[in-house]
């Protein structure tokens, strides 16, 4: 039992741990919907916790007052007589909420700072007793606690590492559904990726009891596994295992890695949790890995490459053929599809719906296939609909790449950039080759007149993108966000260099050329040229680039051009021309 769940709307997230640590800290045992096990269902899950705690802390904002979940979690705690409101941004909470007190913690980047914070802390201690009495540990704060760090890729070939990490998520995925077990997230344990790390450190940096480190490798059909458990106390092997089988017992040795690491540490597995350990988005090893290859050439390559859309489509088509109720190669396909039509202008099909749709059918739960659908309804001019999928999806999984990458860029569509800046930044913790969300994070900087935080993202997207670079010379979209990064650093004729060379090398890649657009108009000053280059653009891309284009700050400079306002309108005609 919590003491405290809060509710709250998806981009207050940042706000909402804030105020749960601070609680946290007085002794209340807090409850925010970022523990969401991954292997209940949700909705089950927010029932039993809304039931079980003591007092029910909704935050509301403009955002919050939108969302049917806050207005559903509200009044379940409001029938129960546990309902404690509060606003963050001054808004008014809606009929019949109004008519409760409500306390304000507008104005105050530290809650506790607010005028309205000793009113919300009496209102918890009526409901949940004194933070003496709450002093108690609470069983999550007993729980065993583990990192699992990102295997070691000892193939010999970089390429292979997509299937290393691929193996650290999945074992970090099957103990999150241990309810004893307090897993630190993939992006956290991701952060030592390619380190030399003292596990003795990790631990106390981290606060956590044990470490899993291991190591893969897989080469002729063939893979050899080693993994173990450490006690960060005192740095002791409490188990070691080497396991050297045929590629197709990867499922059974993740299996096995997972009970022993239970074994090891004495918890307590549950029956259906020991049943969602077994459980993988498919039971065949070839289109596992099939999927793990197109996720790579997914985060490497962004969405500008019609060749590199295409393919991950094949390979994601060759996984669904060896199984078809393979849920996430569906969705992926539904991903691809989609990104062709809105940024390449590829058209015919159905922007994958289908795709998604059978993605859903098979796991209506998978919060990926809900982002794709996001982000499909909103190309075709649905955004409340697809406002409603996205919810969803963040819902099922905030801690997803695909779910935060979609949430970041329907959100800058809709000129909601602060809030596409949260969840761009999420994004980036959670995939270490992602360059595009750090380079849509300069242009929302740079608009916010954040000059050191534009430069900080410029960095970060250039080593990403030289890393890229050093392995795939060809990737135009890599060359693409490196010459608006290098721009915003001061390298104003590198970045041209650099701009010529990725123009010879893949001239037909949108989002490189859109990006080059991005880099004349707003950091070189060369309005001319960034219209001439914006020509092929609008000739061929989709109708989400366009969309793009209209609320884009970088371009504010040639918004009011006659030639942006031709080029546009005459985009607009094309793409709402009928197939």
């Amino acid at each position: 039992m919590s003491d405290v769940f809060v509710s709250y709307a998806r981009p207050d997230e940042r706000q909402a741990k804030r105020i749960g640590e601070a609680l946290a800290a007085d002794g209340y045992a807090v409850w925010r919907d970022d523990e969401l096990p991954a292997h209940r269902a949700y909705a089950e899950v927010i029932e039993e916790r809304l039931g079980s705690a003591a007092a029910v802390l909704v935050l509301w904002s403009a955002d919050a007052t939108k969302s049917q979940w806050v207005r559903a979690e509200a009044d379940a705690a409001r029938n129960e007589g546990k309902l404690i409101q509060v606003t963050l941004d001054g808004t008014i909470p809606p009929i019949p909420f109004n008519q409760i007190q409500c306390a304000s913690l507008t104005g105050a980047g530290d809650p506790t700072q607010a005028t309205g914070w000793p009113k919300l802390l009496a209102s918890v201690e009526a409901l949940a007793g004194s933070p003496a009495a709450a002093a108690e540990p609470s069983p999550r704060r007993d729980r065993v606690s583990i990192c699992v760090l990102p295997f070691a890729n000892m193939s010999g070939d970089v390429e292979q590492e997509y299937f290393s990490d691929g193996i650290s998520e999945d074992i970090i995925t099957d103990l999150s559904k241990i309810s004893a077990l307090h897993v630190v997230s993939r992006n956290t344990a991701f952060t030592f990726k390619g380190k030399a790390v003292d596990v003795g450190q990790v631990a106390s940096q981290l606060n956590v009891t044990h470490v899993v480190e291991g190591s893969v490798r897989k080469a002729a059909g063939r893979v050899r596994i080693t993994a173990q458990l450490i006690d960060g106390a005192n740095d002791s092997h409490l188990w070691a295992e080497r396991y050297d089988r045929d590629l197709n017992d990867i499922f059974a040795i993740q299996d096995e890695i997972s009970h022993a690491i239970v074994a090891a540490l004495k918890v307590k597995l549950l029956p259906e949790e020991k049943k969602a350990i077994q459980q993988h988005g498919t039971a065949n090893v070839d289109a596992y890995n099939l999927f793990l290859m197109a996720r790579q050439a997914y985060s490497a390559g962004y969405e500008g490459d019609a060749r590199q859309l295409d393919a991950i489509i094949r390979i994601c088509r060759r996984a669904v053929e060896i199984d078809p109720n393979y849920a996430d190669a569906w969705a992926f396909i539904g991903l691809a599809e989609v990104a062709l039509r809105a940024t390449v202008g590829r058209q015919g099909g159905d922007a994958g719906l289908a795709a998604v749709e059978r993605a859903l059918a098979l796991n209506p739960d998978l919060a990926e296939a809900h982002a794709v659908k996001a982000r499909i309804l909103s190309e075709e001019n649905r955004p409340d609909e697809g406002d409603r999928e996205l919810d969803i999806a963040l819902r099922l999984d905030p801690e997803s790449y695909q779910v935060n990458l979609a949430a970041g860029l329907l959100r800058f569509r809709r000129e909601k950039i602060e809030e596409a800046a949260t969840y761009w930044e999420k994004a980036l913790t959670l995939e270490e080759s992602d360059f595009g969300s750090a380079g849509m994070l300069i242009t929302i900087y740079t608009a916010l007149g954040k000059p050191d935080e534009a430069r900080r993202t410029a960095k970060m997207s250039l080593e990403r993108c030289e890393k890229i670079l050093a392995r795939d010379s060809n990737n135009g979209s890599a060359w693409g966000h490196s010459s608006l990064a290098l721009a915003v650093l001061g390298q104003q004729e590198r970045a041209k260099e650099w701009m010529e060379r990725a123009l010879l090398i893949d001239p037909d890649n949108m989002t490189m050329r859109y990006n080059f657009v991005c880099t004349l108009a707003k950091y070189l000053g060369d309005k001319d040229a960034a219209l001439k280059m914006l020509q092929l653009a609008f000739e061929l891309a989709g109708s989400g680039l366009i969309n793009h284009a209209k609320v884009d700050p970088d371009l504010e400079g040639v918004r009011d051009d006659p030639r942006f306002k031709e080029m546009l309108a005459a985009a607009e005609r094309r793409v709402s021309t009928p197939d």
